[in-house]
């Protein structure tokens, strides 16, 4: 059959993006009750990565090339639930929780996020780019010696997505990056729950190497697209669009 395109062009303007063709969706797990996944005719493309990754630079700018293509998107995240990201947030500061009731608490922000936003936009056809999905979550959890399997079955309300971009930056590099975007480094981001180190700097430098050795093992079992992220924004925007033209054929 061949294939439809819309009127869209790409930065260069030599490529045409071709209408997304339905794919066949389904749930890592047993998924959300009453939801019809033959429905499910848009596209969900995730982006991983560490604070400092360039994550959000890189979905503004995938936003920006697909809306202005004519592709409708939707944008999701962390903390982005109406229902608990502002409780989230301020037991955050007062770390005040378990690891197992912090799990919970991220859990609840995602499943709320699935069931009004992510599934509703993929039933209507949109364009969902998430910056960060159920990845980060497992793998931060990981490291804090919660249970894998146990986390497969929380998760197993999550509807695969058509791509997974992991943008892989040293942790050396994210502290620059992170020092010269915030003056500072995030105590969640450095592990200092963990009592690696009680050098902030030392504490970062050791989560970010378990967490990236997460990743890259999770990467075997989900078949994620590890991106290089210390090349140059445009390099890495381009690659991310030709990966994600292909996944609208598919």
């Amino acid at each position: 059959m061949k294939r439809k395109r819309n009127a869209g062009i790409s930065h260069r303007g030599a490529r045409e993006i071709v209408v997304p063709q339905p794919s066949q969706k389904k749930f890592y797990g047993h998924g959300m009750p009453k939801v019809d996944v033959e429905k499910l005719s848009g596209k969900l493309i995730v982006v991983e990565g560490a604070d400092g990754s360039g994550r959000s630079t890189q979905i503004a700018r995938l936003v920006q090339w697909l809306e202005g293509s004519g592709h409708a998107t939707v944008q999701v995240g962390l903390k982005r639930s109406t229902l608990v990201s502002e409780e989230l947030d301020q037991a955050q500061q007062g770390n005040i929780l378990s690891r197992i009731t912090l799990s919970l608490f991220y859990a609840t922000d995602f499943a709320d996020q699935l069931e009004n936003i992510i599934l509703p936009a993929l039933k209507a056809g949109f364009m969902v780019l998430a910056d960060r999905y159920i990845y980060t979550l497992m793998v931060r959890d990981m490291v804090r010696g919660i249970d894998e399997q146990w986390l497969k079955n929380l998760y197993g309300i999550a509807v695969v997505p058509d791509a997974v971009f992991y943008l892989n930056v040293a942790p050396e590099q994210l502290i620059q990056r992170s020092f010269a975007k915030n003056f500072t480094l995030d105590y969640w981001e450095s592990g200092m729950d963990l009592g690696l180190s009680r050098d902030l700097f030392d504490s970062f430098l050791k989560y970010q190497a378990l967490v990236e050795k997460q990743f890259k093992r999770l990467q075997a079992t989900y078949g994620f697209t590890i991106v290089d992220g210390h090349r140059s924004v445009d390099e890495i925007n381009e690659e991310l669009r030709k990966k994600i033209e292909s996944v609208l054929t598919e």
